[in-house]
């Protein structure tokens, strides 16, 4: 469904990623996870467009080299990032319209709007400000915000960052349910070895943009590689 061919992003002398290749197939959801500075968020912003790269990257065949982030969310890929994004005078209701409004490639719609921030658990604080929320509604409100794009390809951006073990559990929750209930691939970044074990269907493992081992989670878990450059680092 998405695959990358290849990609390289140097800054300088520095190469962040390097010759990286994996696909996402329809369905799943795939986890990327490495030790700090490995590269895994530029991964992120190379397919979102936000910076130039070397390589290929297709979503359903369709190539999204020199594409602008606009053009690739309207494409079907939609991603939060690892600090909340919000929009701090907005209501929640208001913030998840962006989504559909700017993202969306069939328009905005009022009816989707109401339904994901029903999805996403923020039904009750549909007029609340979004600077009242705490971490996990702020959370799901960056989540729901990409949902209301339509996308068929959703990355999330170490999610659980900051959430206590019950929140990561609700996090987990709405993750499975985006996946198995809306049918949203998914591309999954982050710390928590044993949410990616418990998510995923394939690990990619990487160290300094470059592929340790592509796997599912049991077998890249094990990886003596893997062990020595990240779970032991």
């Amino acid at each position: 469904m998405l695959k990358s061919i290849g990609i390289t992003k140097k800054f300088g002398a520095l190469k962040a990623v390097n010759n990286l290749s994996f696909e996402l197939e329809e369905g799943q959801i795939f986890g990327i996870a490495g030790p700090n500075g490995a590269g895994k968020s530029t991964v992120f912003n190379l397919i979102s467009g936000f910076y130039p790269y070397e390589g290929t990257i297709e979503l359903k065949g369709r190539k999204l080299v020199g594409m602008r982030p606009h053009q690739i969310a309207k494409a079907g890929i939609s991603r939060t990032f690892q600090v909340p994004q919000i929009f701090p005078s907005l209501t929640v209701k208001e913030s998840i319209s962006v989504g559909s409004r700017f993202g969306a490639s069939g328009g905005f719609d009022p009816d989707h709007v109401n339904r994901t921030i029903e999805f996403v658990g923020l039904a009750e604080k549909y007029h609340q400000n979004t600077t009242h929320l705490n971490l996990l509604d702020k959370k799901k409100l960056m989540i729901g915000a990409a949902l209301a794009t339509n996308p068929k390809v959703l990355m999330l951006d170490e999610p659980m960052g900051g959430c206590n073990a019950t929140e990561i559990k609700q996090l987990m929750q709405l993750i499975i349910q985006i996946n198995q209930e809306m049918g949203i691939s998914i591309i999954i970044i982050e710390h928590f070895m044993k949410v990616l074990t418990e998510l995923t269907e394939k690990l990619l493992i990487i160290e300094s943009g470059t592929e340790i081992c592509c796997d599912s989670p049991e077998k890249a878990v094990g990886n003596p590689k893997v062990i020595e450059c990240y779970l032991e680092g």
